[in-house]
């Protein structure tokens, strides 16, 4: 650590917040690789959350439902830390690392549904993190820098290799968990040489392997970012534009994309709700991570996955744009998928008695952007003999009168036990969130989600069975193949070529 620094009590834990672990991203470091945090004398305040990055902010429609994160400063590489033994070194507890998600846009580590107070409690040391994000982070520059988002997030673990066990924790029984982009970026570090044994179980809600940019794309993605904001696209143009100015450019990319004629220009970011994305630059971040962890990487690492029955619905609801989906509009996105229309129209509306054109989008893009890409994820390593354990959080938000239903989030507000998250609402059930956090916490522990006292029955890994924890309002039950039909629609889909 590059001082001493003083925490807050809160209750049966203490918490030290706003920690550098990396200079300032900017002036003679901007669009550089994380450096080393400038040493301070005396004892510096741990008392406050630190800036987070630079970020665009939610549209005004999610308002209400997702938290905007506060005061972006240029001294945002910043963590947090909650530990029930402060400075007690024989403790040794697990230590869980919290990677956020905001599709590599938006969020924080600091946001109040991450506080990670009671999870400490229940005898972990938590961190929180921010990363560098948008154009910032994920951009690939002519000289061949890439993923300093991803570099971020290994120098805040090389922060907590060198410094948790002063806090309590052990260094080497490390979880990383994460949320949607902070789950993509998770499975993408399970596969990078440089995150090799800073951790040593991992937790992707939300999240898999299958979002990243190959080379080609990530290039096309800059210089129309560049020209966008006005600049040279080399490292030396885009550090001279004010961040604003960037978000603005990448915001403009959007638009672009989503209104693009030819999308497959632009690979994974066409309808996916972000310009940047991981880049397979075959140095940071060698190939593909789904590709990788089927040729076996990854695979000492312990792996607990999983998503929500409804993901898609919080990308279509607040917007109002289920009910404007027809017939003609549904058939023309599963042809856009690969699937046959007909067909997979018939198997979905099968499940889901009542359904309108709109239901069954979002139940079809669920799969194809979250659910199938973590069973990918669980065969792959079921082949080189990795155990992965499997969940589906099937519990209903209230939010907006119960039209979100399970859906993208949903989740996070148990996992941390902050049920005043938005999306958990007033009379979320508390059983369910201390069992959601004594199997992840022993998951942690172990390598192994169970609880005591029976909360949860015998889970096993995802293999031949393919069994599948359901999480919801009943008691929590395993599931053998749930959805099978639906998932042999994607089973045989023939894998498109990757656009350069």
């Amino acid at each position: 650590m590059a001082g001493r620094i003083r925490g807050r009590r809160e209750g049966e834990v203490s918490a030290f917040t706003g920690i550098p672990y990396a200079a300032p991203p900017f002036g003679p470091q901007r669009l550089r690789p994380p450096a080393a945090p400038q040493p301070w004398t005396g004892v510096r305040d741990a008392l406050v959350p630190g800036p987070s990055a630079s970020q665009p902010g939610y549209l005004p429609a999610m308002a209400g439902l997702l938290e905007e994160a506060a005061h972006p400063g240029e001294d945002c590489l910043n963590l947090n830390v909650w530990t029930p033994a402060p400075g007690r070194t024989g403790g040794r507890l697990p230590v869980m690392v919290w990677i956020h998600g905001g599709a590599f846009r938006n969020g924080a580590g600091s946001l109040p549904s991450y506080d990670g107070a009671r999870l400490a409690a229940d005898g972990v040391v938590c961190v929180t993190l921010n990363y560098r994000l948008g154009a910032e982070g994920f951009l690939l520059l002519p000289d061949g820098t890439a993923n300093l988002g991803l570099l971020d997030q290994i120098a805040a673990l090389e922060w907590v290799r060198d410094n948790i066990i002063n806090f309590g924790g052990d260094p080497d029984n490390v979880t990383v968990f994460g949320q949607s982009a902070g789950a993509i970026s998770i499975t993408a570090l399970m596969t990078m040489p440089r995150a090799r044994g800073l951790f040593h179980r991992a937790i992707t809600q939300s999240g898999a392997g299958h979002h990243s940019h190959p080379e080609g794309i990530a290039r096309r993605i800059t210089e129309r970012l560049a020209a966008l904001a006005g600049a040279e696209p080399t490292r030396e143009g885009l550090a001279a534009v004010p961040p604003e100015r960037l978000i603005a450019a990448n915001d403009a990319l959007a638009r672009e994309i989503a209104q693009a004629t030819n999308p497959e220009q632009w690979g994974e970011s066409a309808g996916g709700g972000t310009t940047v994305l991981p880049v397979v630059d075959g140095a940071t971040l060698p190939g593909r991570p789904i590709d990788a962890l089927a040729d076996g990487a990854g695979r000492d690492i312990d792996l607990l996955t999983g998503t929500t029955s409804d993901e898609f619905r919080l990308f279509l609801v607040p917007l109002g744009i289920g009910p404007r989906v027809t017939d003609e509009v549904l058939h023309g996105f599963l042809a856009g998928l690969g699937l046959d229309p007909a067909k997979a129209r018939s198997v979905y509306a099968a499940a889901r008695p009542g359904a309108t054109p709109g239901d069954l989008l979002s139940a079809a893009m669920t799969d194809h952007a979250y659910r199938i890409p973590a069973l990918r994820v669980a065969e792959a390593r079921a082949a080189h003999g990795a155990d992965t354990f499997v969940y589906e959080f099937a519990r209903p938000s209230p939010a907006l009168d119960g039209a979100l239903g399970s859906c993208h989030m949903a989740e996070i507000g148990f996992v941390f036990g902050n049920l005043a998250d938005p999306l958990a609402g007033p009379d979320a059930p508390q059983q369910l969130s201390e069992s959601m956090r004594e199997a992840w916490i022993s998951f942690a522990r172990t390598g192994r989600p169970s609880t005591s006292g029976g909360a949860l029955p015998h889970w096993p890994a995802y293999a031949r069975r393919r069994s599948v924890m359901r999480l919801g309002d009943s008691a929590p039950a395993v599931s053998e193949d749930p959805a099978a039909d639906e998932r042999r629609l994607w089973q045989n889909l023939r894998k498109k070529p990757v656009p350069s």
